[in-house]
């Protein structure tokens, strides 16, 4: 079993950022063209206000303009505002979780990781805590100076993984020390949850499409 230590500060910064700089890159521009669009409307709405200095015609150009420009922002942002003011994960009591259904279908905990916040998906078919490279990263572990000795299977054929300990996994009140996970070498998109984690709970309940977990 190897046991991966926890880089340096300045490490788990240059970690950080590159997380981050992930990010940037696999931003969605449809999105960016979108809030485009609306900061085009809100623009089309300072000079509607001002429409005194302006002719008729174009007094009605500008508003239709504000119409037409607000309900394509409108429409191509309703996935985000729909997930934004969706109920997310609740801390029940001290010692309960409640998950509710994505659109996808699959339950996520967001969980602190060493610390850094990463967002897994609840797996019950899978046995451990699977962290993907970037997730591994951003929770300060060094994923090129580990050990990729064990095996898994996946839709996309055999990857690799490296058995690492993980100083703790916490959400909110509930923290868990010393905890066994693996890291996918492979080209993993979201983190896993498995039966590692979830058999610490007393209880694993879905009810009206939320997953309960009870200490």
């Amino acid at each position: 079993m190897v046991c991966a230590a926890l880089d340096s500060p300045r490490e788990h910064s240059i970690s950080k950022i590159r997380t981050y700089i992930q990010l940037m890159s696999d931003f969605d521009y449809a999105r960016l063209f979108y809030l485009v669009l609306l900061g085009a409307a809100v623009l089309l709405w300072f000079f509607a206000q001002n429409r005194a200095s302006l002719g008729k015609l174009t007094q009605q150009a500008l508003i239709w303009g504000l119409i037409f420009v607000g309900v394509i922002a409108a429409v191509g942002l309703w996935g985000d505002i729909r997930n934004t003011v969706q109920q997310g994960q609740q801390i029940a009591s001290d010692a309960q979780i409640e998950l509710p259904r994505a659109d996808d279908g699959h339950y996520y905990l967001t969980a602190d990781v060493n610390g850094a916040p990463v967002l897994f998906v609840v797996d019950t078919g899978a046995t451990q805590i699977v962290l993907s490279q970037a997730d591994a990263e951003s929770a300060g572990l060094d994923t090129d100076d580990l050990a990729y000795i064990g095996r898994a299977y996946t839709a996309n054929g055999e990857v690799r993984t490296a058995p690492v300990w993980l100083e703790s996994i916490t959400v909110g009140p509930i923290e868990d020390l010393g905890v066994k996970a693996v890291v996918n070498e492979g080209d993993l998109e979201q983190s896993l949850l498995g039966m590692d984690y979830l058999q610490r709970y007393s209880s694993v309940e879905i009810s009206g499409g939320t997953l309960v977990l009870k200490r």
